[in-house]
């Protein structure tokens, strides 16, 4: 009888869930913008979540608050979000990438176009390793600049108009993007039908910050090696071309938490989700990953580190600057 529920199919839902989530976001965000933009009186509250695409801004943030005790003073939704993913790789591996990150959903479906056609490569493990170098580069130049960045300038960088204004300058580059990022985006999505995950696995520096976290994680997929066939299955569904098949405990860094190999694996009861030793359902993951996002955004709204503390006047100034006109007040 043909499962109902399946790793990828629940990938698959929570993924589009939580995308169209974050449309809903940034429509209302839309809205935000043109009222700080002064093209229309009606006001709409910025929403929380979409600070969650300030990473950088974020990384700064926690570098100042485990130096100070002080959240953040801009944009305080940014760095909630930001500790609550790394607490999530930490109980769940990279769950967020591989079960809530809408990158994640893009590359999840080139994936299945590439195999569907046929194009699909999976790389060596030392390519694999090969290819994970970018992406930790790029990490270390970020973690350099936070780390090296003394409270005072950190201070100084999360107060500046730049920083206020940043989530609007994302949303203004891709309402334009220029020829050369469009140019850029599609040899990604080329890449990722050939490469799976290709975005996560080579140049993503979250990703690998993410991963970093998951070393320490408790949970794990294994595999009982007594009742394994030797199919290679699990290994040829992995997205990140683990091998599945020739570990106990995958501990990888490159892990999702997709448990696309569960799924793939033909013997029941051979790979499986564990945490701490005991053996948990495999779709703990994706529930475990939104229960801490929810909770997470719930305990920082309690605390008053949700909702952004700027006054409606000083983010039309902001913004009114940002366009190279006067304020309107």
């Amino acid at each position: 009888m043909r499962k109902i529920l399946t790793p990828a199919r629940l990938r698959l839902a929570v993924q589009g869930a939580f995308t169209l989530f974050l449309a809903w976001t940034a429509f209302r965000f839309l809205a935000h913008v043109r009222w700080a933009m002064g093209q229309t009186e009606i006001w709409t509250a910025k929403p929380p979540a979409v600070e969650g695409f300030l990473p950088i801004s974020a990384l700064i943030a926690a570098r100042r608050f485990f130096s100070t005790g002080s959240f953040d003073p801009v944009h305080p939704a940014g760095l909630t979000i930001f500790l609550a993913l790394i607490a999530m790789s930490f109980l769940w591996r990279k769950g967020f990438c591989g079960q809530l990150c809408p990158v994640g959903l893009v590359s999840n479906l080139l994936e299945r176009l590439g195999r569907r056609l046929g194009l699909t490569r999976q790389t060596s493990q030392r390519a694999r390793r090969l290819m994970g170098v970018p992406k930790y580069l790029l990490l270390a130049g970020f973690g350099w600049v936070a780390l090296s960045m003394s409270p005072a300038e950190a201070e100084a960088f999360l107060r500046a108009p730049f920083n206020m204004v940043a989530d609007t300058r994302m949303l203004l580059f891709f309402e334009h993007p220029s020829v050369v990022t469009l140019a850029v985006l599609g040899v990604l999505a080329a890449l990722s039908v050939v490469i799976p995950a290709f975005w996560c696995r080579v140049l993503c520096p979250y990703g690998a910050l993410l991963g970093l976290a998951s070393w320490l994680s408790p949970s794990a997929i294994t595999r009982d090696a007594d009742s394994c066939i030797s199919c290679g299955r699990c290994a040829r569904a992995c997205p990140v071309g683990l091998p599945v098949d020739q570990t106990m405990r995958v501990t990888s860094p490159d892990c999702q938490g997709c448990a696309e190999c569960v799924g793939a694996c033909p013997v029941p009861g051979c790979l499986g989700l564990r945490v701490a030793g005991w053996r948990i359902p495999w779709w703990s993951i994706a529930a475990g990953c939104l229960g801490v996002l929810v909770l997470a955004s719930l305990t920082a709204d309690w605390l008053g580190y949700w909702q952004s503390p700027l006054p409606a006047r000083m983010v039309r100034r902001m913004h009114m600057l940002l366009l190279g006109q006067p304020p309107d007040f």
